[in-house]
């Protein structure tokens, strides 16, 4: 049987999912529960809300209470932190690299590098300047992955996965699925993997 498996829904600009993305792993496997990550774009499922953009953006006091927040949470998880001057920065080349690394070892590494370099050294990312720099830094080959990335066959990969993320009703990010169950939010990640661990173990005693 096979191990148990949750979803990793994320948008590599938004702060909460920065945290998961962080932790996730670690968490999950020593639970025995087996990731798959799904980078998407979060901005145009917003546009299709209606929304003006992330909610602590628009609202000036819960602006103020986020990046509160993720000071605190920053340092309770033992991560890097430098509040973005530029926010949501965009990150639109680092996403179609994620797309196209779907099925590759470092993509989790990727994912990691982008957004601590975001979050953690407030420092632009989607520039192919900066992707090539991540992307040598993780031994890989830079100019062959961006070029590829950049490629019409991975743009529609990329549309094709924020459609879906949409069609699964996700409205922010991270969010987490355990087959058909959603999880909304960093504070759902243990919720996330525990359903996961007891949804097999179910499985196994029926």
């Amino acid at each position: 049987m096979p191990p148990p498996s949750l979803d990793f829904w994320f948008d590599l600009s938004s702060n909460y999912s920065y945290l998961s993305a962080m932790r996730i792993e670690a968490l999950a496997a020593h639970a025995g529960v087996t990731v798959r990550w799904r980078p998407f774009l979060l901005g145009p499922i917003l546009d299709a809300l209606g929304w003006e953009g992330p909610p602590f953006v628009v609202q000036k006091e819960k602006g103020a209470y986020v990046w509160q927040d993720m000071r605190r949470l920053c340092r309770k998880y033992a991560l890097p932190w430098q509040q973005p001057s530029d926010f949501p920065r965009r990150a639109v080349l680092p996403t179609r690299i994620a797309v196209l690394a779907a099925d590759e070892p470092w993509l989790p590494a990727w994912c990691r590098a982008v957004m601590e370099r975001n979050f953690g050294d407030d420092r632009e990312v989607d520039s192919p300047e900066a992707a090539a720099h991540m992307l040598t830094a993780l031994g890989l080959e830079s100019q062959r992955i961006i070029d590829e990335a950049g490629s019409d066959a991975n743009r529609l990969r990329l549309r094709e996965r924020t459609q879906t993320a949409r069609d699964l009703g996700i409205f922010g990010a991270p969010t987490f699925f355990v087959g058909e169950e959603m999880f909304w939010g960093n504070d759902r990640l243990e919720d996330a993997i525990d359903t996961a661990r007891s949804v097999r173990s179910a499985e196994r005693n029926e």
